[in-house]
């Protein structure tokens, strides 16, 4: 049987080689806090870790994960919310809908990781997620603020 593993832990799946990642994770694993929004690599609502890299977990078939790469979701990215980005995404009320911040967030921690104290520019090069409700500008403020250590 095939294997993940994932925040953490090897996980069995039972999927068809073809099938997404995201599916994968959602369907097989309960792991519902990845969100499918476009399927098509898209909108960043699927983004996970995979070995730190961002990746749209939509378009990433199953079979293209090794056993020994580690993927990280939502849920795995920190305990109790205690990542910098998530404490900051609470104290600027960034998310409006929610939908897509799972996505955003994981966009932002592998831009964090890489770049400590990001430029607008960095911002705008590595968070290419897309938000129906627009809070780019809280967003922003939320990098900016995990970034600092002011939260």
């Amino acid at each position: 049987m095939p294997q993940l593993h994932v925040n953490g832990n090897v996980h069995n799946h039972a999927a068809e080689p073809d099938t997404p990642l995201l599916w994968v994770l959602r369907e097989q694993l309960g792991l519902t806090g990845t969100k499918y929004g476009c399927g098509i690599a898209q909108c960043g609502a699927c983004t996970v870790h995979i070995d730190g890299v961002p990746v749209r977990s939509c378009a990433r078939p199953v079979s293209t994960v090794g056993a020994h790469e580690k993927v990280v979701t939502i849920e795995g990215l920190a305990p109790n919310a205690s990542h910098p980005l998530q404490k900051a995404w609470i104290k600027l009320d960034v998310p409006q809908c929610g939908f897509c911040q799972s996505g955003m967030l994981m966009a932002a921690a592998a831009l964090l990781k890489n770049k400590p104290k990001p430029t607008d520019a960095d911002i705008d090069a590595a968070v290419t997620n897309i938000c129906r409700c627009g809070t780019y500008n809280r967003i922003r403020a939320g990098i900016k603020m995990a970034a600092g250590g002011a939260v």
